[in-house]
């Protein structure tokens, strides 16, 4: 044994070749932290004393490396920026040690290597990838780009076109892709990794390959000429630019990285990404992105907790097909669990079908799935008019009108007819779950499960618990809801949920605003600007004003002194005019089908009339004020939600935001956009306005952390 630690082995297993062995003990997967950092400068430094022939590194996990242990940026990126530098100069330091050994090596990818772990790939001379592998630099997601050496190794082994779109785009590549674009040497099974691996060294050894050759094209300048580096880069950081958006400066930087160290060699070109990636991973976009993906990790380990307690969901059944019933159908059957989509009336069930087809179809025409998937799918899809094979059922999702008589009846009548251990949840997105149970038998199966539309495009389900739901009914619910491939945010029951509670007093923004002489297209591009996917009119067109009518209804109910408003509002003036949006072509704005049958909003004169008739005298708010009087409702309502108890934790609070209602994702959320500013400063934001009412009245909580210092995450 060469070396021996708890992340990393070194051994030499035949005549001079030796074996760098990943396995970090005590962990599901190999990750790049501390530990196996150091370990992996203690290995180098034994490997540089050996008498060898060459070198394999691999993994003896399923994955190869997963990338750095993303749980240790939070406190190295708050650390000073020269910090940071001297991190990843010391971590390169070793990867470049390794580059120069003085033997050939090559890595045996045999799963997962991203991040750091595709950067370790690229520090040897030659990579053999499984076919069940899967490489890739996705640090752009985090607000990031490659710093241990990516954007110095890639682009001189695979060129500086290839080398942007990996890097910028951040995806991952699959092996016949790798290989085609010159990341990887071989691709092979898995069962022939090793061999291969090891028939590299021996034809180097034999003089076939020359590594030496190849490992200074790798050490050495970029290989472009003045000229076609600019046009290279230059051209690049206009199209990157155009998609990445300005909130998400990582991919062009990465670009002005790479084109600036372009014409330098390894180690100068290491010093300029060292400091390149300091200058992003201290931005708050990266902050933010960073608390997501931990964010992200929080939910997924509370869903697997719940898994003991959770029942099978073998079978499905959805009550109500129409647009809604269908896209559950169709998103429950796609990924692997069969359904009984149950509707009253034949034209129900046709709707049902025709949604669920319509996506089926989309998909075909991506090739995202082959007709005979297709065919399975919809063959997975029982389209029903009785409760004949529901005594089959291990969970109903009713989907039936937002109407609580009919919501109670129907949910009645099938727990007349399932098993006594089906789990009943309901579809609603403003009764109270508590109500709906006051009649079921079996009160404790019961719960809500609430998809947002589109259901097959956005990625929450609020599973909501009542007062007398179950442990088995929330786990199982949340269990089918992954299965779905959906993300589940265990919320209790009040008006309006989590999302739509807060969602809510951030329209009462709005409605205040155009009470109070505001333009509403500027504030929808003010909103479009600060990173919302589109504005509060836009938004409510696409929600339909008689949804929103009766939501916020159900929210003055529950708040009458915060979310009842004394005059008409503007939400209130549209549905009284059945300008319901988007579902009849005319609300803030009107619509009209483009070239490919889709809706575009255009400017509709004939709104001004009534918008004039809930307004005062016109008057030109500053973006700040408009971003204030929009944020300040929001974020004190997501207080109120985690103060209240109606969700556990503000990694919820935040990912539900984001994932239901298009919280912008480069500001990480409500709570994190308070913790941004500081929660003191927000208070003297909020204290500005005070005179519009509750909803502007910071809690006695959000106070007593302004006097502390407090934060809501760290």
């Amino acid at each position: 044994m060469i070396y021996e630690g708890k992340a990393i082995t070194v051994k030499e297993i035949e005549d001079g070749i030796a074996v760098l062995t990943f396995d970090l003990q005590g962990e599901s997967v190999n990750k790049f932290n501390r530990l196996t950092l150091e370990e992996l400068r203690q290995a180098t430094d034994k490997l540089k004393t050996q008498d060898l022939k060459g070198l394999v590194v691999t993994s003896n996990k399923d994955c190869f490396i997963v990338g750095a242990d993303i749980t240790e940026f939070q406190d190295l990126f708050a650390g000073p920026e020269e910090e940071l530098v001297a991190n990843n100069l010391y971590a390169n330091q070793i990867f470049s040690d390794i580059e120069d050994l003085p033997y050939p090596t090559v890595t045996a990818i045999n799963g997962i290597a991203l991040g750091g772990g595709m950067e370790m790939c690229l520090s040897t001379d030659y990579r053999v990838m499984s076919t069940k592998a899967k490489v890739g630099l996705p640090e752009v997601k985090l607000g990031i780009f490659p710093g241990f050496g990516g954007t110095v190794r890639l682009p001189r082994l695979i060129g500086a076109d290839y080398a942007i779109e990996w890097i910028c785009a951040g995806g991952e590549k699959r092996p016949e892709q790798a290989l085609k674009e010159g990341a990887v040497d071989a691709v092979v099974g898995p069962e022939q990794l090793m061999d291969a691996s090891l028939a590299i060294l021996n034809q180097v050894v034999d003089g076939k390959f020359d590594y030496l050759a190849r490992r200074e094209e790798k050490k050495g300048k970029l290989k472009l000429n003045p000229m076609e580096s600019m046009m290279a880069f230059e051209t690049a950081k206009g199209y990157v630019a155009g998609q990445a958006g300005k909130n998400y400066p990582a991919p062009v930087e990465a670009i002005k990285v790479m084109q600036k160290h372009a014409g330098m060699t390894r180690d100068k070109a290491l010093e300029v990404e060292a400091k390149g990636f300091a200058k992003m991973a201290k931005t708050s976009v990266a902050a933010s992105l960073v608390g997501l993906f931990l964010n992200d990790q929080e939910l997924k380990k509370k869903a697997k907790e719940l898994e003991p307690v959770a029942g099978d969901v073998k079978q499905a059944a959805v009550l109500g097909a129409g647009i809604m019933g269908g896209g559950v159908a169709y998103q429950s059957a796609l990924k692997g669990t069969p359904i009984i989509m149950k509707d009253i009336a034949p034209a129900g069930i046709e709707l049902g079908l025709k949604e669920a087809k319509k996506l089926l179809v989309k998909r075909v025409d991506k090739g995202r799935m082959k007709p005979e998937q297709m065919a399975d799918v919809l063959n997975s899809i029982t389209p029903a008019l009785s409760y004949g094979d529901f005594k089959n059922v291990d969970l109903v999702v009713e989907a039936v009108v937002e109407n609580p008589k009919v919501k109670d009846m129907v949910l009645c009548e099938v727990e007349d007819v399932v098993r006594e251990d089906t789990i009943l949840t309901s579809n609603t997105s403003t009764i109270s779950i508590n109500r709906l149970a006051k009649n079921l038998k079996r009160p404790e199966n019961f719960c809500g499960m609430h998809f947002f539309n589109p259901v097959h495009m956005m990625p929450l389900v609020e599973v909501i618990r009542g007062e007398k739901t179950s442990e088995k009914a929330i786990a199982t619910t949340v269990a089918y809801a992954k299965a779905m491939g959906k993300t589940p945010i265990v919320v209790n029951d009040c008006p309006g949920f989590l999302v739509n509670r807060i969602l809510f007093p951030y329209f009462g923004g709005f409605s205040l605003l155009v009470r109070d002489g505001a333009d509403f297209q500027k504030v929808d591009k003010i909103m479009e600007r600060f990173g919302w996917p589109m504005g509060p009119a836009y938004l409510l067109d696409v929600v339909g004003m008689d949804t929103a009518k009766h939501a916020g209804d159900v929210m003055a109910e529950g708040f009458p002194e915060r979310m009842k408003y004394s005059e008409k509002t503007v939400v209130e003036a549209m549905f009284e005019a059945e300008r319901f949006g988007q579902k009849n072509d005319k609300g803030f704005y009107a619509y009209e089908l483009d070239k490919k049958g889709k809706q575009k909003k255009v400017i509709d004169p004939s709104v001004e009339a009534l918008i004039n008739s809930v307004q005062g005298e016109a008057k030109d708010f500053s973006d700040e004020e408009i971003i204030e009087r929009m944020m300040v409702p929001l974020c004190i309502e997501t207080v109120r939600c985690l103060e209240d108890g109606i969700v556990d934790s503000p990694a919820e609070a935040d990912m539900g935001l984001i994932f239901g209602i298009g919280f912008p994702p480069f500001r990480g959320g409500a709570l994190r956009y308070i913790d941004s500013i500081g929660v003191e400063e927000f208070c003297k934001i909020a204290d500005k306005y005070a005179d519009l009412g509750p909803l502007y009245h910071p809690t006695d909580g959000m106070r007593e952390m302004a006097k502390s210092g407090k934060k809501y995450f760290g």
